[in-house]
């Protein structure tokens, strides 16, 4: 298979890339700054540098592809438009390009709902929608975008991403929030998505996954 990652060169885009490639798939990492990526990874994936808000520059890496994953995020608390700005792009390019699969990281935090326990919906989330409120703006102008977009969508909600060496066992759920998921691995969030990608139930849905 081929695929295309995009914030190749953050935690969950190196495992993305890694994980894909251990997977057997053919992976184009889109990076700004090559030497971000660790070496063993550029040996073995297509690197392509681009800007991932200029359409044209990524139209090629997301030509031909079977599937398109963004792990794009902001740096800080601070105002932002890097996930809607990248998803907007990147929908125009896939347009351009005829592409269909894209899957994006987006985080369990910004909403609450019934999957949640009570803590968690009306003190926990309350707080973190508080501190990351300028993230989670961006992140739900990138979920609408998504949402209102021709392509065969499925948006990842993590929980708070943590490191971990390998994929371990991890929870899902379909439009909620998983019970009692408070952290996910970075690893198990990778291992995820490239298993969503086969995936056509979950086209048109928000995946929540915890470790």
């Amino acid at each position: 298979m081929k695929i295309t990652v995009f914030g190749a060169t953050g935690g969950s885009g190196i495992q993305l890339v890694r994980q894909g490639l251990d997977r057997g798939h053919e992976v184009t990492a889109v990076v700004r700054d090559p030497a971000r990526l660790p070496a063993e990874l550029r040996e073995r994936a297509d690197v392509v540098v681009a800007d991932v808000m200029d359409p044209d520059a990524v139209t090629p890496a997301v030509a031909g592809r079977d599937a398109v994953l963004s792990a794009m995020g902001p740096h800080g608390n601070g105002p932002t438009t890097v996930c809607s700005g990248s998803i907007r792009s990147i929908l125009t390019a896939m347009e351009h390009a005829g592409a269909r699969r894209l899957l994006m990281v987006s985080a369990a935090g910004l909403e609450s709902d019934a999957g949640d326990g009570l803590v968690t919906r009306y003190v926990l989330k309350p707080i973190v929608q508080r501190v990351f409120r300028h993230s989670y703006a961006d992140l739900a102008r990138a979920e609408r975008l998504l949402r209102d977009s021709d392509t065969d969508w499925t948006i990842v909600r993590p929980a708070r991403l943590t490191d971990a060496a390998a994929p371990g066992r991890y929870r899902t759920a379909r439009d909620l929030s998983v019970r009692g998921g408070h952290t996910t691995t970075r690893a198990d969030l990778a291992d995820c998505m490239l298993t969503l990608i086969d995936d056509r139930t979950s086209v048109g849905h928000v995946v929540s996954v915890a470790t």
